[in-house]
C-alpha cells in the first residue's frame, strides 16, 4: 500500500480555488468523453488523469488490489492540485481497489471535490461504446470488467443515468464546481 496512504498523515493538497472531480463508471459509459469536454471548458487549467492511461499504458499492470497505478494516480493528482490545476480523475476506478485512495484525495483537498458515477445498463454502455470510431476492446472485455452498483462508501456521488445529454452533464458539473 505504501506511499499513497501518506502513512496516516494527512497533508493538505491544492488550494481553496482548485477543483477535484472523480468520474467513475463502467467501460463505455462516457467517462473519457466527459473528462475531455470538461478539459475543453476549463482550457489549460484542468488536468485529466485517466486510469486506463496510467494503469494500462504507463505501468502495464493488472487491475488488482494494491496495484502500482493506485499510488501513481494519487501522486499525479496531488502534484496537479498543488500546481494550481483543477483535476478530473476518470476510470472504472472500482470502489474495492481505488476507493480509499480517492476518498483520501477528497479529504486532503482544500478546494471543492465532486464524485460522479455513471449508472447505466450494460446494454446502454454497449450502445455508447459502439458509437466510438475505434476501440481496443469489445463486448467480451466489457462483460469481464462490468461492476454492478459500485458506489463509494463515505462520499456523496452524483449519479448520472442514461437520460441527461453530455452537454447537460457538463453544465451540471460546471455549475456544482463553480466553473
Amino acid at each position: 500500500m505504501g506511499g499513497w496512504l501518506n502513512h496516516g498523515v494527512a497533508r493538505p493538497i491544492g488550494n481553496p480555488e482548485t477543483g477535484l472531480v472523480v468520474v467513475r463508471g463502467n467501460s463505455g459509459s462516457g467517462k473519457s468523453t466527459l473528462a475531455h469536454r470538461l478539459q475543453l471548458l476549463r482550457d489549460r487549467r484542468l488536468a485529466v488523469v485517466a486510469q486506463d492511461i496510467v494503469r494500462r499504458q504507463i505501468l502495464r499492470v493488472p487491475d488488482v488490489p494494491g496495484n502500482a497505478s493506485i499510488g501513481l494516480i494519487d501522486t499525479i493528482v496531488r502534484h496537479c492540485l498543488d500546481g494550481g490545476f483543477d483535476v478530473v480523475v476518470e476510470g472504472i476506478l472500482g470502489a474495492d481497489k481505488y476507493g480509499q485512495m480517492l476518498t483520501r484525495l477528497a479529504e486532503d483537498h482544500w478546494g471543492r471535490s465532486l464524485f460522479v458515477r455513471y449508472e447505466l445498463s450494460f446494454e446502454e454502455t454497449l450502445r455508447r461504446h459502439a458509437s466510438k470510431a475505434t476501440s481496443e476492446f469489445g463486448e467480451v472485455e466489457m462483460r469481464q470488467w462490468w461492476r454492478e452498483a459500485d458506489g463509494l462508501q463515505g462520499v456523496d456521488e452524483l449519479v448520472i443515468g442514461p437520460a441527461p445529454s453530455l452537454d447537460e452533464t457538463v453544465e451540471r458539473i460546471a455549475r456544482v464546481m463553480g466553473w
